[in-house]
């Protein structure tokens, strides 16, 4: 079983919005929503970046990115937390199921975080990140590389996201797709696209009665 990390596992997204909007500030431009933003995450930090500054009144000066990430890695975990659940859950399933992550945030700070809201045991090193050797979800390369090394196959996987991009990147791999509908990416969701074999959840603690 792969789960994505933010909107999925973590609530991280007041950071984020935080992060993005002390960049913004630092280059003339008004804040953005904290929704707003949250809409914005998920294909990495640099997209994310550059649809902040699109949305802002300012251009993107060209070391934007690395600004971005300074300024978030040093406040990784001051509002972000597990959502309600999430280690009950984890707990339930590590005996049952190979668990693993994949996300589109730099590994470091996936780590740092995984680490620090006490996650990172029920994963060892089946975590990858936007950073590593796969292309960014939606390209599945990261996904069947997990099922590959867990020695299971794409039938019997369900990636975890609240986000299209994580839909999109279950059904590339032909697995199966779990929307996190409690998930800030869940925002904007175009639900026209959901099949009638995809899972869906309101909550963490809904999932393992789909198992």
């Amino acid at each position: 079983m792969v789960f994505d990390l933010d909107g999925t596992l973590v609530d991280s997204r007041r950071d984020l919005a935080e992060s993005a909007n002390e960049l913004l500030a630092q280059c003339g431009a008004v804040s953005l929503p904290e929704a707003t933003i949250g809409r914005m995450v998920g294909d990495g930090a640099a997209t994310l970046v550059a649809r902040v500054f699109a949305a802002s009144t300012v251009p993107q000066p060209a070391d934007a990115l690395s600004r971005f990430l300074a300024i978030y890695n040093s406040r990784l975990l001051r509002f972000t937390c597990p959502y309600a659940g999430i280690p009950e859950l984890l707990d339930g399933l590590r005996s049952r199921v190979t668990l693993a992550v994949l996300t589109n945030k730099p590994l470091p700070a996936t780590r740092s975080i995984l680490e620090g809201l006490h996650l990172s045991g029920y994963f060892d090193d089946r975590v990858l990140g936007g950073d590593g050797p796969f292309p960014r979800k939606p390209d599945p390369a990261g996904l069947r590389h997990l099922i590959t090394t867990a020695g299971v196959t794409p039938s019997t996987t369900v990636l975890v996201g609240d986000s299209v991009i994580d839909w999109q990147t279950a059904h590339a791999a032909s697995a199966v797709s779990c929307v996190a509908r409690y998930g800030f990416g869940y925002d904007g969701f175009p639900t026209d696209l959901l099949h009638a074999h995809d899972l869906l959840i309101d909550r963490p603690d809904e999932f393992p009665a789909l198992l």
